[in-house]
């Protein structure tokens, strides 16, 4: 692509030309006023939530992985699922999302994580969300359990602990029982990574 094509393309960009804050709380909701290549106005409401991380902790001795049961409202509002099978994740608190992940698997499920394997960073609601978040393949051993996790009692974040051997995690996945795509794309990358885990 020569500058001056490249240049073309960016000007018949869509262009946010500003945002105003509807809400602001745990979440923060934006409209943004978006001028279109064709000259059009439009606006777009935005969930502003930032960078979050998501490690699935798996032991290929036992061939086990560490996810968490957990209330999650808008599943429960929309067909009255009461807790959803996940991996540990969480807000990006620090600015090394390698050190959030190892904090939210000790938080959350009691787990002590050295190595960690990226497996991308994603944007996990493009058409709603800023939120983009690294995701995290992670060995462990039974020894590296330390803690009882169970999240902050301080988010009321409820959560219950769960060691599932990764026979059943892949059915699970191929059943169309796991319904979070985060930790969806975490065990596929699992299974296409280390394929004799699954053996």
């Amino acid at each position: 692509m020569t500058d001056s094509s490249r240049a073309d393309s960016s000007s018949r960009a869509p262009q946010i030309r500003g945002t105003r804050i509807l809400h602001e709380g745990w979440g923060r909701y934006l409209v943004a006023d978006v001028r279109m290549p064709d000259g059009t106005d439009i606006t777009r409401e935005i969930e502003d939530h930032g960078r979050a991380v998501a490690v699935l902790p798996y032991d290929p001795e036992r061939r086990t992985a560490l996810l968490i049961h957990q209330f999650r409202a808008p599943p429960c509002l929309v067909d009255g699922t009461t807790d959803i099978l996940e991996a540990p994740a969480g807000c990006l608190d620090e600015d090394d999302p390698q050190a959030c992940a190892r904090r939210e698997a000790f938080e959350e499920v009691g787990v002590r994580l050295s190595a960690l394997e990226s497996v991308g960073q994603v944007f996990s609601m493009p058409g709603i969300s800023t939120e983009r978040m690294d995701l995290y393949l992670a060995p462990y051993a039974a020894r590296d359990r330390e803690g009882e996790g169970g999240g902050l009692a301080s988010e009321h974040e409820n959560i219950t602990v769960i060691e599932m051997p990764l026979a059943a995690l892949a059915q699970a996945s191929e059943s169309g029982a796991i319904r979070d795509l985060k930790t969806l794309v975490l065990i596929q990358a699992l299974r296409l990574r280390h394929p004799e885990l699954f053996a």
